[in-house]
């Protein structure tokens, strides 16, 4: 293993001598993280028997992969649908070179290496790649016009295609040591920091992730111009004169795009949710490296207006349809909620660039509310059915509420799918960080870690049943006796806070505090920043555990948003619930959960691949057969887990209950009326 990344280490380290400054706390690699965690392991298993395979196999199936044969022989007509589909492959071939870094696969590698190849072949002499127009310059594809780069503000994705690249190069020379791909995303990056550039042509990406890609490859090669060329097209936005800054139409004045005034002036998230995060991730990166500090004080209020006035109570962004994009402040309906899956996992890397400029847990709370509710539902339980939106309520009554709650195996635009199996199999890098003496423990899962500190080897084990149980065990062994402080999160759910803003909050304090025991002795310990702080000499054997309280809560919103007044959501540990069809008399809509209703809690190893439930008595309404008399009646309610919805089928899904019904609205259905709350 040593051997195979060694090409890389030696590149890194000559990387670093070009970097000035960079953040000051580093995530430890997923390659030094071994899982045997019961919740994460089965999916990260699953997205490289299941995902992996089908995701590959859906790119030959539906011309994707002969997109590229079709450009290597510059003959034939491109035959799908968008000029980003190249990225899909790109995307695969990321989470699959992660896959091969913890379990290698010489029938898979093989089969990259194909496919590497068929890139090659269709990249052009001076290093351009976009199949769209490579297989018929004369004819391009419509959103890409007639040369190269003119719609790169807007439609054509040329610069997307680039970032996804290099992304996926980076990760494939990782996890490989060989260059081959590498080798493509560099001579396509020197074309780009050719013709982009101060006294060159200028433009903001219309879909940002080139920045995050031209870091990457910075990091790897310590070449400056990769890093400049980031900043450059960051801080092209804003300069446009053709956008109506009067004009409301995100599309006129430049705010889908996030183009509408520099990045330096722009305080609320806007425009395209994924874009947008996008963005704000190589912001992060830009600042972080440059030490620019007026682009992190950017970062950092954006950050505050989606957490305080932008976000859904399950961690997902990206309320608008009409465009994929943040809506105005509070605008947080939950009828037509849009929430696309990619901008879920946008917002983890977001936040976890966060955490690394400030070291402070509310990144990471926000992270993780993301990841275990928005992020997750996006993927079925069998690894090969997906979401793109995800939504925050399904009913029967009225269509116009309604969001089809059905999970597909594939998109015209299957960003989606193919961003979920990138992204899953890295889970394991965002469990731990460091910054010198300091290892933080961000994540709860289960599995063995490896760090050094001052150069002392140490290993640690964290064992526990995390999301379901909050008994978190963690022992320590160091080769030698080392002093270190080992930093452990206190979820801001632990601690009365549902998120980190006043946008959501629980309806009752909990006297329950977490519990620290070192070497089964209750220890004291101090918090900084969100971390309890353990600053001891570590010796062989030592032995961390943290209990958590894992009491059933109930969720209330800020009043500022209207849709959720009077209403309660459900949470328990990390984990956001709703109710869902199956389980509740074949609908939810009807259900009212009072105030005074008590919830119990119970695993139940047969339901959705194993999870705990929520249970009570509450009312339900009833409509007479006649349709004349409205009643309630008391019934059993059961709620799962907001991921683990849609995998038994279509019915009804609701996150937010009324407390009690002040109005019944009478509108013509087909189906019984619903009981909503009169605002």
């Amino acid at each position: 293993m040593k051997k195979r990344f060694l090409p890389f280490l030696l590149l890194a380290a000559l990387g670093s001598h070009a970097q000035q400054t960079d953040y000051s706390i580093t995530g430890v690699p997923f390659t030094q993280v071994k899982l045997n965690d019961h919740f994460w392991l089965p999916r990260i298993q699953t997205n490289r028997t299941v995902t992996i395979p089908a995701s590959f196999q859906r790119c030959e199936s539906t011309g994707r992969v002969k997109n590229f044969e079709m450009a290597a022989a510059k003959s034939g007509k491109f035959c799908t649908t968008f000029p980003f589909d190249d990225t899909d492959i790109y995307k695969t071939l990321e989470g699959a070179s992660y896959s091969l870094s913890v379990f290698p696969d010489a029938t898979l590698s093989k089969y990259l290496d194909t496919l590497i190849d068929k890139i090659a072949k269709a990249q052009e002499p001076d290093g351009y790649l976009y199949t769209a127009r490579t297989i018929d310059p004369a004819h391009p594809h419509a959103w890409a016009g007639q040369e190269r780069w003119v719609k790169e503000a807007e439609l054509s994705h040329e610069l997307y295609n680039a970032g996804h690249l290099y992304e996926a190069a980076v990760a494939h020379y990782q996890a490989t040591g060989k260059k081959n791909l590498l080798s493509i995303a560099l001579k396509n990056a020197d074309l780009v920091c050719s013709v982009f550039g101060p006294g060159k042509r200028g433009v903001a990406p219309g879909h940002e992730i080139v920045e995050m890609g031209l870091v990457k490859l910075y990091r790897v090669t310590g070449e400056k111009k990769y890093l400049e060329t980031a900043k450059f097209f960051i801080e092209q936005r804003g300069q446009r004169k053709d956008y109506d800054a009067k004009n409301k139409n995100p599309w006129k004045n430049g705010s889908y795009w996030q183009d509408d005034k520099s990045v330096y002036d722009q305080t609320e998230a806007e425009g395209h949710a994924v874009r947008a995060e996008y963005l704000y991730s190589g912001m992060a990166d830009v600042a972080a490296l440059t030490g620019d500090q007026k682009m992190i004080a950017a970062i950092d209020k954006i950050w505050d207006n989606v957490v305080g006035k932008k976000m859904y109570v399950q961690g997902s962004v990206g309320a608008i349809p009409d465009g994929e994009r943040f809506g105005d402040n509070y605008d947080l309906p939950n009828t037509t909620a849009y929430n696309e899956t990619c901008a879920a996992i946008a917002g983890v890397y977001w936040n976890e660039r966060m955490f690394m400029l400030h070291g402070e847990s509310k990144y990471i709370d926000v992270l993780e509310k993301t990841l275990y509710n928005g992020l997750i539902s996006g993927i079925g339980l069998d690894g090969k059915s997906f979401f793109y939106t995800n939504a925050m309520q399904i009913t029967n009554n009225f269509s116009h509420t309604a969001m089809e709650p059905v999970r597909s195996g594939w998109f015209d635009c299957s960003c989606c799918p193919t961003n979920l199996a990138r992204f899953i199999p890295a889970l394991p890098g965002y469990v731990y960080a460091q910054k010198g003496n300091d290892i933080y423990v961000n994540l709860f899962v289960s599995g063995d870690a490896s760090v050094n500190v001052n150069g002392k080897p140490v290993q640690i084990r964290q064992e526990n049943n995390y999301p379901w149980d909050g008994n978190l065990s963690f022992t320590i062994d160091p080769k030698k006796a080392t002093q270190f402080n080992l930093l452990v999160r206190i979820p801001g759910w632990a601690n009365n806070q549902a998120i980190p803003s006043s946008l959501y909050s629980f309806q009752n304090n909990s006297t329950q505090k977490t519990v620290i025991k070192i070497n089964g002795n209750v220890a004291e310990y101090t918090v900084d920043k969100g971390y309890a702080v353990l600053n001891r000499t570590w010796k062989k054997g030592d032995k961390v555990e943290v209990i958590l309280p894992m009491e059933i809560r109930k969720v209330v919103a800020s009043n500022n948003i209207k849709n959720d007044i009077n209403k309660v959501a459900l949470q328990r540990g990390p984990l956001m619930y709703c109710g869902e069809w199956k389980d509740n008399d074949g609908r939810v809509s009807n259900i009212i959960l009072p105030e005074a209703s008590s919830f119990t809690s119970e695993y139940n190893a047969a339901l959705l691949n194993g999870v705990t439930i929520l249970k009570a008595n509450v009312p339900a309404v009833d409509i007479s057969n006649d349709g004349v008399n409205v009643s309630t009646r008391a019934q059993s309610f059961t709620a799962i887990p907001y991921y683990a919805w849609a995998n038994r089928g279509k019915g009804e899904m609701m996150i937010w209950f009324p407390e009690k019904v002040k109005d019944v609205q009478l509108m013509a259905s087909d189906e019984a009326l619903t009981p909503v709350v009169n605002h």
